[in-house]
């Protein structure tokens, strides 16, 4: 019996071993960087974004052509975009190779280890452009080298309303503390935590406050979420997520294939061996323990708010080190956290001085929201003890020092103030 135990393994990891061998050898090194964007023009009836991104070959054997590329934008508000008009243009900085003036795309080859530009502009026209959100920039093409012909995507996502920094907090109390919930423009690759800290939350922060991040916005600002069809699930990605609850992230093949891409096949795969047997035992969870931090922080498509309910997104990396400079730079305790509608709540990273019970509590029924509230941010200030009534305090006054607080105290409309940053 050990010794088929010992061959179904061999079998298991030799199949494995040679599918990410053909799944290596399947496909084009080359990749396009989500780029360095600036909003160039930002008047009440025109936007316009510019982007700077590159070609990078980093193979040192193969050459890669791109033979075509094209650019897509759509825009998301909450109002009707009629009248609303999008233009772009793809100019690529190619020496060999550079942009025509009819917008025709001239093939290309990106050679051993070369980088090549390619500049992106994005204009946007109408009437009133406050409503707007955001912009989802798709970039579609194709590679073309030792793998064959083989399209390709880039996603790049663009806020283009700022709410004003003074007017977007909505405050909730508990027994424990009062939260201020922040909300913020939808964030992006061209955010760091720190820089939207100090835009939206600094000013209303007070001694003693902790500022929370969510888990994901943490990780969208990293740049850590990609499409599913740039996810190439392997033979054991397609053949292990069925067994997961349909709830779960790692429910999909390309869900599960993200996990894998990132801990490495061995890892996932023992965990889901030991974590079913410990399962048949009466101990769920084990999997989730043995596969890493990652294997409960990935969200799969409609896990979070537009335009990234279409992607699979990764957890923060380095959660720790964001905290720590966090605290450096604003003075603030700081943590970053998961929490869900469930009453589940992940400490990721706290800096050292934040009482991670007393997080726990305030943050257990997630008064930030599950939906697409867009508060990512929220500021903790922790109640003081209440003082305790002396003894000759008449009942009328200690019935006005015990009065229960407000369930919600508006401190200014989350959606009013809107305007281009």
């Amino acid at each position: 019996m050990l010794g088929w135990v010992v061959i179904l393994v061999l079998l298991g990891a030799g199949g494995a071993a040679a599918d990410r061998w053909l799944r290596r050898r399947s496909q084009n090194w080359l990749q396009l960087t989500r780029g360095s964007w600036q909003m160039e023009i930002q008047d009440p009836d025109h936007y316009r974004w510019r982007g700077h991104l590159q070609w990078i070959n980093p193979s040192p054997r193969f050459e890669v052509m791109i033979p075509e590329c094209t650019v897509q934008t759509r825009l998301l508000s909450r109002h009707d975009l009629s009248g609303i008009t999008v233009e772009t243009r793809l100019i690529s900085r190619h020496p060999e190779a550079p942009a025509r003036a009819d917008g025709y795309w001239l093939s290309c080859i990106i050679k051993t280890r070369q980088r090549v530009g390619l500049e992106v502009t994005l204009d946007i026209t109408g009437a009133d452009l406050q409503g707007l959100q955001a912009a989802w920039v798709q970039i579609d093409y194709v590679t073309y080298g030792p793998a064959g012909w083989l399209p390709r995507q880039q996603h790049i996502v663009l806020p283009l309303i700022f709410p004003d920094p003074a007017r977007t907090i909505m405050s909730k109390r508990t027994p424990w503390a009062e939260i201020l919930l922040i909300h913020t423009h939808l964030l992006c690759h061209l955010d760091d935590p720190v820089a939207v800290i100090k835009r939206y939350a600094q000013a209303h922060a007070l001694p003693g406050d902790i500022v929370v991040f969510g888990e994901t916005p943490v990780a969208i600002m990293q740049g850590r979420w990609r499409h599913p069809q740039q996810i190439q699930p392997g033979w054991w990605a397609r053949r292990l997520c069925g067994f997961f609850l349909p709830t779960s992230s790692l429910a999909t093949a390309c869900g599960l294939q993200s996990l894998i891409d990132v801990v490495g096949w061995p890892r996932v795969v023992g965990a889901f061996l030991v974590g079913a047997v410990a399962k048949l035992l009466g101990q769920p969870g084990v999997f989730y323990r043995l596969a890493g931090e990652q294997a409960a922080l990935i969200d799969d498509v409609t896990g979070t708010l537009p335009p990234y309910d279409r992607f699979v997104v990764l957890g923060p990396n380095r959660p720790q080190t964001v905290v720590e400079e966090i605290q450096e730079q604003t003075g603030l305790a700081a943590a970053i956290v998961d929490v869900n509608d469930l009453k589940a709540v992940r400490i990721l990273a706290t800096t050292p001085d934040v009482d991670r019970a007393l997080l726990t509590r305030v943050l257990v029924d997630n008064p930030a929201g599950n939906a697409d509230e867009q508060t990512p941010l929220m500021l903790i200030r922790p109640m003081s003890p209440e003082p305790t009534v002396p003894s000759a305090v008449s009942i009328s006054d200690a019935d006005d020092s015990t009065a229960p607080p407000p369930g919600m105290e508006d401190a200014g409309d989350p959606h009013g103030g809107w305007r281009p940053g």
